[in-house]
């Protein structure tokens, strides 16, 4: 379990875009998509794209437990939804230093939630 884990880490370390899995909460099935994130200090963060009107993100409230995979390198993880707003500007912050400030800006539309996972 800890090679998975590390190999999964190394990933996040490496990669730009990950594909999470959560359980829908009406249907129950498992809807996977492709989302950007922050991996720091044994934390992956998440940032919906519409905020707290995003899908996944409503999915995520009902059932917290997500599949995240990294190019094959995958674990369950538990999220934690962050809805403090200086918490949430502070994910924002950290999307904009890796991704661009402008392409942060295109593809997300509203900034009122985040979501935490810790990895260790």
């Amino acid at each position: 379990m800890a090679a998975r884990s590390d190999a999964l880490k190394d990933r996040l370390s490496r990669y730009r875009e990950i594909k999470i899995s959560v359980t829908g909460r009406k249907s129950g099935r498992a809807i996977s998509r492709p989302v950007w994130f922050i991996f720091e200090d044994e934390k992956l963060y998440l940032l919906p794209v519409q905020g707290s009107d995003t899908q996944w993100y409503k999915n995520v409230l009902k059932k917290p437990t997500i599949r995240v995979d990294a190019r094959g390198a995958a674990a369950g993880v538990k999220l934690i939804p962050i809805t403090d707003a200086a918490r949430v500007s502070s994910v924002v912050e950290k999307f904009r230093a890796k991704y661009g400030a402008g392409d942060v800006k295109k593809y997300y539309s509203k900034f009122d939630v985040a979501v935490v996972a810790q990895m260790s």
